[in-house]
């Protein structure tokens, strides 16, 4: 355990951090990114305030719902309207390109190195931007999968032509009743691929995703390594923010950097080797490049 989270205020400006920065990518060995929703959100893909009134006004009117995210998890009455808001969410956040170059930026620093993505981020932005997507591994689920809702076999199923569809022609704020997914083993409903209990499906791609990974870190154990660290929250740390930190304790040659708008900080113990960025992702990706 870390005896003491440290925020990072520091001394050196927002131009030597940049630098510094700089350096860190040009000296390591490999890049090892970990991507939290703070990173979309730089690119464009908000889900509050405007973007979130111009695609879900009728929702937000009706129960109250203000923002994406809290509309998943709104017990709707009927599959009909579930899979109106549904169909509407994955579109806007999975389909439609996203706003900023957010991620284009990313890989134009990266694209050189040996690097690889750990991501909880679930809306395909990686693959949209041109990482290798043998370098990804999306731990959290996909926004473009769907899976049976008991579940009944370890398979995912691509949702895009059906989501369209349901897009296209609801009405009211509900679907057509012929258009709600089924299970094509059991007959139940089928619902998103998305971590959030203990019935998410982590079928074949996800295994073998997490095999890569394992296979990047058994490879640059040791080695320089950069642990870079984006937009990612206090949801979920177990995932990136704590094992990127033990990493980074557990290898002298490692550095640690996290960038985060509101929450850029490291534990005492890997103080001196930590840079941390209080400030927009793209600002600081556009800056470095």
């Amino acid at each position: 355990m870390f005896s003491k989270i440290w925020t990072k205020k520091s001394t050196e400006s927002y131009s030597q951090q940049i630098e510094q920065l700089r350096a860190e990518f040009q000296q390591a060995d490999a890049v090892l990114i970990g991507a939290g929703s703070g990173l979309s959100a730089s690119a464009g893909f908000t889900y509050s305030g405007e973007r979130f009134q111009k695609y879900f006004k009728d929702f937000a009117k009706k129960y109250g719902i203000r923002d994406m995210y809290s509309g998943g998890f709104y017990p709707y009455s009927s599959l009909e309207e579930y899979w109106a808001w549904w169909s509407r969410h994955i579109y806007y956040n999975r389909y439609v390109d996203i706003p900023k170059p957010t991620y284009q930026k990313l890989l134009e620093i990266v694209k050189d190195k040996d690097y690889f993505v750990l991501t909880t981020n679930v809306d395909h932005c990686f693959q949209k931007a041109g990482f290798d997507k043998k370098r990804l591994f999306y731990t959290q689920g996909d926004y473009g999968l769907w899976q049976c809702s008991d579940p009944c076999h370890p398979k995912t199923y691509d949702n895009e032509e059906i989501v369209l569809q349901m897009l296209k022609e609801q009405n009211d704020m509900r679907i057509l009743n012929e258009l709600v997914p089924h299970c094509p083993v059991c007959g139940k409903p089928m619902t998103m691929n998305l971590r959030c209990d203990n019935t998410f499906v982590q079928d074949e791609g996800w295994y073998a995703a997490q095999d890569r990974y394992s296979d990047f870190l058994l490879r640059h154990k040791g080695l320089r390594v950069l642990y870079l660290e984006l937009g990612v929250g206090g949801n979920t740390p177990v995932i990136i923010k704590y094992p990127f930190w033990k990493m980074t304790a557990g290898n002298p040659k490692a550095s640690y950097v996290c960038i985060n708008y509101q929450e850029a900080y490291a534990p005492r113990e890997i103080r001196d080797s930590a840079l941390c960025i209080e400030n927009d992702i793209g600002k600081v990706l556009n800056d470095v490049a």
